[in-house]
């Protein structure tokens, strides 16, 4: 996410980092940006107490009045869909591997859009259905129960920007294997990220399903002896462009952008 912010020239006066977590894309926001206003939402207060940490003009004692200064970003406890912002309150909405914990994102976008300023910027990652497949795979041999959470296709992800209002969007993937030697480490990994649809240990299901499902990942071993688990990243990025007359469009309603203005802001006027 870092690096595809490089090729985009923008120059966000109020940026948001929308699902914060412990704040390690508000330090990247804030240094790519740092004569911006940068704030972050998360559902979580316990994450946000961990972002509020990585800020130092927030430390208490003498380092905190040493600097003397306001947060270097602005912290709100708030879900994905009901942003507490005002109209048009920023000029770069950002979220990296947040959207997908949403149950409905197709209410998202359209509060993402009403929150942000005219030629503003929404840049966002996401898990795709290919994501933990090889989980999927062996939970499928033990009973037909969905255990883990079901992630949405970019191309539909791509269909709810345009309906939402958004302009030009722009969607790519791609496909990262991380490799366990055992189930047990898989699981817990998992688990802990909460990509599990039912929460708690996978004990709770008795032991024979328990060690069916073992067995079934252990017969996922490739030829190198370990378990692939496969996470599929969708990037997407959309410009909020405000009307300005009549504006080409496609067959679908989609606004047609030349191509020497793909990559950067539209002129403001």
């Amino acid at each position: 996410m870092q690096e595809r912010m490089e090729v985009v020239k923008l120059s966000p006066g109020r940026a948001l980092d929308i699902g914060c977590g412990h704040g390690q894309g508000l330090a990247g926001l804030r240094a790519r940006f740092p004569d911006a206003q940068i704030a972050g939402i998360d559902i979580s207060g316990a994450m946000l107490q961990q972002a509020a940490g990585r800020d130092p003009q927030r430390r208490p004692g003498w380092v905190g009045r040493l600097l003397g200064k306001r947060p270097m970003f602005d912290l709100v406890q708030g879900d994905l869909a009901t942003l507490p912002f005002g109209a048009a309150s920023f000029d770069l909405l950002w979220s990296n591997l947040a959207l997908h914990w949403h149950p409905e994102p197709h209410r998202v976008f359209p509060e993402w859009h009403r929150v942000t300023a005219d030629d503003g910027l929404v840049m966002f990652s996401l898990f795709g259905p290919d994501t933990l497949k090889e989980l999927r795979t062996a939970f499928a041999e033990v009973d037909l129960d969905a255990h883990t959470l079901r992630f949405v296709d970019m191309h539909d992800i791509g269909d709810m920007l345009v309906h939402s209002g958004w302009s030009t969007p722009v969607m790519d993937m791609e496909t990262l294997t991380v490799t366990y030697e055992s189930p047990e480490k898989l699981l817990d990994e998992v688990r802990a990220f909460g990509g599990m649809r039912r929460p708690g240990p996978v004990g709770l299901h008795g032991r024979r399903w328990h060690r069916a499902v073992i067995a079934a990942l252990h017969r996922m071993r490739n030829q190198d002896g370990v378990i692939p688990l496969t996470f599929e990243i969708v990037y997407g990025h959309a410009w909020k462009i405000p009307a300005r007359g009549k504006q080409a469009t496609d067959d679908q309603g989609r606004a047609i952008i030349p191509v020497d203005r793909i990559g950067r802001a539209p002129t403001r006027r």
